[in-house]
C-alpha cells in the first residue's frame, strides 16, 4: 500500500476550481492546486475558465490507481492531470466532502464526524453564486453532496438511483444552463462496503465510475465548443478491507487517506 506523502490535500479544490473561473475564494482557505493553475496559464494563456464540472466518485482510493491501473486507462487519457491527494479526518464522506468544497479542514466548517447538517460554512457554489454564475448539483438522494450544501440559491437535481443522476449530468451539459456543476456517484462506496474493496462487484462498479467519467469529458467536448472548461474526478477519501470481508474507511491510514485526482482543462475552439 501507498504511504501517506501527497503534499496537496482536497480542500485545494475550492481554491483551484475558483481561481480559475475568475473568482476570488477567501485567504483562509487552502491554496489553489499550483500544478493545475500552471497548466491553466500555459493552455488557457491567461483567459478565465467559463464552465466548471466537478465528479465526484466515492472512495476512490490511490491504492486502487495503483493496483487496478488499467481501469483508470479512460480516466487518464480523459483528463491532463492525474495526481495523489490526501483526504481529511475523520475520512468519511460529509466531512470529506465539505473540506473540499470549502476549502478549509474540519475544524473549521464543523462537520467532524459522519452527520449531514447544511453547511453554514462559505462553500465553492457559495462563491459562484455571489459572481453571478449558476450552479447545480446532481446526486443520489440521502447522500451527503445531496444534504450538506442546501438551502443555497441554486439548483437541486435529486435523484434515487445513480443511472439516473448520470442521465441528469448528461442532460445539463446538453443544455448549456450552468457555469457550475458538481455531480456524486456513491456507488463504488456503497458496493464495497457489502462486498469487499476488490470483489467483482466492486471493481465493476469502479470500472463504471471511470467510464461515466470519460463520456463526460466527451460530453463536454463535443456539446462546449466555445467554452473554457474546467473538469475533475475527484473523490473524497479511499477504503480498506476489513473483517467478514467488507470494506470501510474512516481511519487515519494511507489506504483511506490517499486519494487520486484526474484533472483536465478545455480550451475554447
Amino acid at each position: 500500500m501507498s504511504e501517506l506523502d501527497s503534499s496537496i490535500r482536497i480542500t485545494s479544490v475550492c481554491a483551484t476550481a475558483a481561481t480559475l473561473a475568475g473568482v476570488t475564494p477567501s485567504t483562509e482557505v487552502e491554496p489553489a492546486n499550483a500544478l493545475v493553475t500552471a497548466l491553466a496559464a500555459k493552455k488557457l494563456h491567461g483567459e478565465k475558465t467559463d464552465r466548471t464540472v466537478i465528479y465526484n466518485p466515492d472512495a476512490v482510493a490511490l491504492w486502487l490507481y495503483q493496483k487496478y491501473t488499467d481501469i483508470f486507462t479512460d480516466a487518464a487519457l480523459s483528463s491532463d492531470l492525474a495526481l495523489p491527494l490526501c483526504s481529511v479526518m475523520p475520512s468519511v464522506t460529509p466531512v470529506c466532502f465539505a473540506s473540499m468544497y470549502t476549502g478549509v479542514m474540519p475544524a473549521v466548517h464543523g462537520i467532524q464526524k459522519y452527520e449531514k447538517p447544511v453547511l453554514k460554512t462559505e462553500t465553492l457554489f457559495d462563491l459562484f453564486l455571489a459572481a453571478g454564475k449558476r450552479v447545480a448539483i446532481v446526486s443520489t438522494a440521502g447522500d451527503s453532496i445531496s444534504k450538506i450544501f442546501l438551502e443555497r440559491e441554486m439548483e437541486y437535481y435529486i435523484y434515487p438511483t445513480v443511472d439516473e443522476v448520470n442521465c441528469k449530468a448528461m442532460e445539463l451539459i446538453e443544455e448549456d444552463r450552468f457555469d457550475l456543476i458538481a455531480i456524486y456517484n456513491g456507488n463504488y462506496d456503497g458496493t464495497m462496503h457489502k462486498c469487499g474493496t476488490e470483489s467483482p462487484a466492486a471493481l465493476a462498479a469502479l470500472q463504471q465510475n471511470v467510464d461515466f467519467y470519460a463520456a463526460l469529458v466527451e460530453k463536454i467536448r463535443q456539446c462546449w465548443k466555445n467554452h473554457r472548461v474546467f473538469y475533475g474526478f475527484c473523490p473524497d477519501h479511499g477504503c480498506h478491507e476489513i473483517d467478514a470481508e467488507c470494506g470501510s474507511h474512516g481511519l487515519d491510514m494511507p489506504e483511506d487517506m490517499n486519494v487520486i485526482h484526474f484533472y483536465g482543462i478545455k480550451e475554447a475552439e
